[in-house]
Order: C-alpha cells, then structure tokens, then sequence
C-alpha cells in the first residue's frame, strides 16, 4: 500500500500509472513528500477548535522598542491567555537584577549566553511571550522556543525604532560597542530576526499597538489555516453541490504542475492581498530585495515555503549575479518617460527577474523522490534565462531537475541563438525547431495534456514533465515585484508623491509581463493605464481595440523585436478569467475555439471592462529603427528593439498628463546587427561578436552589458539539436534527453557526466 498526504500531484500520477494500486491520504507520506507537504500536516496539528493558539505559544520577536511587550498584553487580553514578558518576568527574576546591570556587570557575550540559559528554562503553552531584541542571537534558546511556538516577527521600520528608543532614553542595547551607532546595530540584528521567524506583520510607519496586534492575530490565523490559500484553473466549472469537487491545489502544486490538467491556467481562488498606503509608503526606503520578501511573502502561503526559506532564496537569486546593485532600476528618459531597465541580471533580458528565483522555488516544492523535466518554448530571451538560472540550483537538485528550452531555428536573432546554445550545462539542453515560437508553444502544451506520454515518463523513467514558461505560476508571480519596485523607485526619487497615479507602457506578447503589472495594481500600486505595445504580430492590439481574438489568414511575421513575436498570447486567459468574474466555462468555450476555429469574440461589455485600464497600438519596423535612432540622438540613450516598440506607442497613446514607466525588456547588445542599422554604422557585415564589440566603444547609456560581452568570448558554433516541426518528433526529443539525463548520465560517475557533457552533443 502506497501513503500519500496533501500532494495531489503525485497522487494523479499514482493513480494514472498505478491504477491497480489502493491508494491511502496520510501522514506517512512525510517521509518522501517534499518539505511543504510534510509542514503542511504539522500546521494542521496545531489547530484548536476552542481557540486561535491550542496549547501552541505566540511568540513575539523584534528589535528593541517594536512594541513586543505592549502588544503582547493586548493580545493577550483578546485572547484571554497568559502574558510571558522575557526581560520582566523571566531575566529579572531569575537574575534578581535589572537587565540593564546585568549586562553593565558581565559584558555583551556573557550575557548573551545567560540570558539563553534562563530562556531554556521556560516551560509554557497558550501564551503569548515577548521576547527581548536579544534572545533571537541565541540559537539554543530560539530552537526551545520554535518546538512549542509560533514565532511572529514584528517588522518595525528603522526610523520609528531609533525614534522610540530616544523616548525610552536607551542609548545602549547588547552587542553595542563603542564607535558602533545604534543604526547598524540594529541593521545587523535583522539577520537573525530573518533566520528564526514562521510569519511576518509588517508594521508601517506609525501603527497603533492595537493595529499592530490585530496584524497579529490575522498572521496567525493565516499561518495555522494551510487550506486557506487555493489555486483554480482558469478553466475550472464551480460544481453542483451534487457533484464531484475538484481536487484543491496550492502554491506548491501550481509550481509543480505548471498547466492545469483541464488546459487551463493556475490562478489564485482568492483576490491578490492588498497593502494599505502607509504599508507602501514604507516600503519608499527599502530595498529590491525586502521589497520582494514583503510582496512574496504575503503571496506565498508559508506552508508552501517558510518565510526564511524564501528569503534565502530571493538573497541568492537577487545577488551579485545582477550588474546593478538596485537590480531593476527606474531611469528618467525625457520628460514624463521613465525607463525600467528589467536587463541587469546574467542573461540580459526581463526573464531573469523571474528566472534567477524561480528555479528555486521549483526544486523546494517538488517531492524529493521524482525526477522533474522542465519544457521551455522561448521566442528568444526565455531560452537562455531558463538554462541559466536552473544551472544556478546545487548539485542535488541539478540531479533530479533538467531543462530542455525549444526555440524556431530561425525566428530568433544570431546573438540570442548563441546565447541560449552557450547557456547548455549538464542538466540543460537547447532544442531548436524547424517552425515559429507559437508552434513550438502549443506543441509543448500539447505534450502535458498527453497523458498516455506523460504517464509513459512516469513510469518508464520516474520522470515527471512541468514547465518554466510564464504559464507557471511560479515563474509569473516575481514579475509583480518589479512593477512594484518601479512605482517605489519613482516615489523614492521625488518624481511623485505616493498615491499619484502612473501609466505603463509594456512591449507585450505573451501578456506575461504586462498581467505582472496588472497584478500589482491589485496589490495597491496605482497604475491608470496598460498601455500594450505590439509590433506588425499585432493580435493583442486589434483585441484590445474590436474584442475579436482573430488569427484567420494572419502569418507570424519576423521582426527586430523577436520576444514579441507572438500570435497565440497564453497568459491572456488569465486576465479574461479575471474580467470575466472567474467564469471557466467562458474561458472553456473561448480557448477551444481559438484552438478550432482560430479566432474568438467576447461580449461588449468585456470590452468596455477590458478598455477602461487597456490601451494598445503597434508599430512598424520603421518606427522602431527611427525610435532607437531619434533617443540616442536626443539623449544618448541605446533603446533596444522591444523598448523601442514600446516608446513609439507610449509617444503616440500616452497623454502626458501622469508619468509613463516604458519597460525596458532587454539590453540593446542582444540585438546588435538591428541597433547598427538603426545608428547608421556602417560596419555591419561584422560577426555578432564584433559588433557588440563595437556598440560598448560608443559609452552610449545603459552601459555596456558585462556578461553579455563575456558570452561573446564563447566558440562562435556549439553543438545543440534541431528538429522538424512536428509534435512526435518533439517528443522523441524529450524522452532521449529524459534518458541522457536521468538513465545513462546517473549511471556514470560524477566526473564522467561532467567530461561527456562538455564534450558531446546531448543527445
């Protein structure tokens, strides 16, 4: 008998290749499930029906002066349990001393591991315990306190901290030497707050107790309910009462999974969560990074992965493999255009912000006995942002995780084929096909609703196929943290006050990014205007202005801008599942059709809805040569092709009455060969190397790319596979890289695997 818990994913897969084979939901199952299956049991033994807390401690951390005592008696009193205050009723008694002389009397280390001591010695349940700022730098103690605690971390801005400790008169707090300001101690301080904290209340800039412990209280609430966060399809019936339900998903299954079973997108049941203004305003001050701990966080649900967990993950997707230390900076362009420079991270594109942490939070959620095959189309950049950044997972995961990116052999620029090839490691292949990117998209869809195949993986090879396309939503949702952080970076710049709306501008596609932007409006950002930049593959245009969904007599045309190259637009159902008021049946009737009859048509009323926050146009290969060649001119600034699209239709449809952030999706050395004919260089028969070469002489802004100058130092051939277009042969491909990978490399020893893929094809 096999034992499987809340992971209905591989439940599926049990029941599709075992049919045969009873299969039982139970705790068991935590000794092969991933990490948060497995805490995802333990939180629901710490549920009460009598109460909020059962026989669990709520635990409160932070600095000194975040109010921890305070609160902790209001909430206790709401909750009618005992109040434990560390420094009063634990270190002073026990000492028969003030904190304060007895830190005077032993000095910083001493005191640390007395007052660790004293805490090992508490023996509570049902109460609320304030800490004091120091307990969190004493590991024994911390772990005591985890095993019988939730462990809320009150997140004070800096400033109120410093501020009330001036009122307090404390002028000197543990670890505190001379010639250290209180400032960086208490900077400092935060990497251990980070380390031991289950959830998160985030306390804006001048919250009352009283707020700051109902923040409490819902934190808490939502840490314990594990089922409160759920995922749907876009293409998901509500059932009769009478009927079946569908089996819930979350976080972790919408990452693993990647397509719906029905062919219908990963949405969240709920409504995105909402920061209030103040929340926002004090976020004005932070960084890229704590800008996107605090949104993921309150997206992630914690059972899925734990706050800590996160935060390394984004510490090590956000590092020094970006060459801007503000990783999505906001540049004035001209007047009241700002340019979003989404282009500083290894790879060069806009895909990086999501693809340096999403391969992270992939290998957290997948269970630990499955081999995972991830399948990419890619219309130029995704390819090689893909290969990069699963090729950043450790060596374990390397092992269990492997990609294979399909682009059109010839619908993507010379310097982006040889990056995607050049970015080919031991668990990453390139694929090139025969057709344009929307085959190779509905192809690779084509494969995860085949079950018979996917099930001949399972079976054969322990293998199990997802995707790293923004149709998962776990490469989708980093996306709403720059459009965030962009807003943030206008506000801290003093170009608007907050509350003061802004207009978008995005080169769009695949809709991914400019439904990122969409998805923080509803989080509190206040964007007016979507402004959809299309270029001569203009669908999404002609649907945003008719409501017609047409691809009857329409050929995908190649253009300077590539990543844009789209006819089929997948994230678009994803945005209509949300206009339409979550209706899957809609959204059922509307997809097959595109996929039968290739157009569709949606109500009148869904148009106006669609029209109040979208406006769109396109523009010509032309218009986006003069673009490039009009703003070095004028400001000495290189647009790449895809923002040149952009600006050429933020020129023409933006009213000039707020300011316009124009993303800007990708360096200008990527397309080199178009920006020299756009500066009318004449040396344009070069390789793509030199030409690079060439465009980093000019000093122009942004600076020259440094790790796209490094790639150009790679061998100009490398060997990668091309196939014809054709779905069995695609296939064929998929289960030979599933064998290399997974069947002959594991067999070989390590240093073998790494000869053979340095020097071979990988097929």
């Amino acid at each position: 008998m096999l034992h499987l818990n809340r992971c209905q994913h591989l439940k599926q897969i049990t029941q599709r290749c075992f049919p045969s084979m009873h299969v039982k939901m139970d705790k068991h199952a935590q000794l092969f499930l991933s990490r948060p299956f497995a805490l995802a049991e333990l939180r629901k033994s710490w549920r009460s029906i009598s109460s909020l807390m059962g026989d669990k401690n709520i635990v409160l951390m932070g600095p000194p002066g975040a109010g921890k005592t305070t609160v902790g008696r209001i909430i206790g009193q709401k909750l009618g349990c005992c109040v434990i205050d560390v420094d009063d009723d634990i270190l002073e008694k026990t000492w028969n001393m003030s904190v304060s002389e007895k830190l005077q009397d032993v000095g910083n280390e001493q005191f640390l591991e007395e007052e660790g001591r004293a805490v090992l010695n508490l023996s509570a349940s049902g109460s609320v315990i304030s800490l004091t700022g120091s307990n969190p730098m004493h590991d024994g103690s911390m772990w005591h306190l985890k095993k019988n605690g939730i462990i809320v971390y009150l997140d004070v801005p800096l400033i109120d901290i410093v501020g009330r400790l001036k009122l307090m008169k404390i002028d000197r707090i543990v670890g505190q030497n001379s010639g250290t300001s209180m400032k960086d101690l208490l900077k400092f301080r935060r990497q251990y707050y980070k380390k031991w904290y289950d959830t998160r209340v985030f306390c804006e800039s001048g919250a009352s107790p009283e707020e700051v412990a109902d923040k409490v209280l819902n934190a808490v609430k939502r840490y314990q309910d594990v089922d409160s966060e759920t995922f749907i399809s876009t293409r998901h019936i509500w059932p009769k009462d009478c009927e079946q339900k569908v089996p819930t998903k979350f976080f972790s299954d919408a990452v693993i999974e990647g397509l719906a079973s029905d062919g219908g997108l990963f949405v969240p049941e709920k409504e995105f969560p909402k920061l209030n203004w103040r929340e926002w305003k004090s976020l004005v001050g932070a960084t890229y990074i704590e800008r996107a701990q605090i949104l993921l966080e309150k997206c992630i649900h914690p059972a899925d992965i734990p706050p800590a967990k996160l935060g390394e993950m984004i510490e090590t997707a956000y590092g020094e493999n970006f060459a801007c230390s503000k990783i999505a900076p906001v540049r004035h362009l001209s007047g009241n255009q700002f340019i979003l420079e989404l282009f500083h991270g290894p790879t060069g594109s806009f895909k990086d912000l999501s693809l340096q942490l999403m391969p992270h939070i992939f290998a957290h959620c997948i269970p630990p006995s499955c081999n995972y095959m991830i399948l990419v189309a890619t219309s130029g950049d995704t390819g090689s942002a893909v290969l990069n950044g699963f090729s950043r997972l450790n060596n374990n995961d390397k092992q269990r995780i492997a990609v294979a990116t399909f682009f059109p052999e010839n619908g993507v620029s010379e310097f982006q084929k040889a990056q995607i090839i050049g970015n080919q490691q031991e668990n990453g292949w390139a694929v090139g096909v025969k057709s344009d990117f929307d085959f190779c998209q509905t192809s690779i869809k084509r494969i995860f609703k085949d079950s018979d195949f996917t099930g001949f993986l399972t079976v054969e090879y322990g293998t199990v196929l997802s995707s790293a396309n923004s149709i998962n939503w776990g490469r989708l949702l980093p996306q709403v943290v720059y459009h965030a952080s962009a807003y943030l970076d206008l506000v801290s710049q003093g170009f608007i006050s907050f509350g003061s709306p802004v207009d978008v501008c995005i080169p769009t596609g695949n809709f991914g990014n400019i439904l990122a932007a969409v998805y923080a409006k509803m989080m509190g950002i206040p964007i007016r205007k979507f402004i959809c930049a299309s270029n001569q593959n203009h669908v999404l245009t002609d649907f945003i202005k008719t409501g017609h969904y047409d691809l009857r007599e329409r050929k995908l045309a190649q253009t300077f801008s590539p990543a844009i190259d789209i006819l089929k637009s997948s994230n678009l159902e994803r945005h209509l599942h949300l206009m339409a008021n979550k209706d899957g049946q809609l959204m059922t009737r509307l997809f097959n059709q595109l996929e039968e009859q290739h157009h569709f048509q949606i109500e009148k009323i869904l148009v106006e809805k669609l029209q109040q926050d979208f406006a769109a146009d396109w523009c010509s290969e032309g218009e986006c040569l003069a673009a490039i060649h009009s703003t070095y001119n004028t400001s000495g600034y290189i647009l790449d092709p895809h923002t040149a699209v952009a600006k050429v239709v933020a020129d023409r449809m933006q009213d000039k009455t707020c300011p316009v952030i124009v993303s800007s999706t990708a360096h200008y050395s990527k397309f080199a060969p178009t920006i020299m004919q756009a500066l009318k260089i004449k040396e344009i028969n070069q390789t793509s190397s030199s030409q690079v070469y060439l465009l980093s002489s000019y000093n122009a802004l942004p600076p020259p790319h440094a790790a796209l100058l490094e790639r150009t130092k790679q061998p100009e051939k490398m060997e990668y596979q091309v196939c014809a277009a054709d779905v069995s042969v695609l296939k064929s491909h998929v289960e030979k890289l599933v064998q290399n990978q997974f069947i002959i490399l594991a067999s070989l020893a390590p240093s073998v695997v790494s000869s053979a893929v340095s020097s071979t094809s990988p097929l």
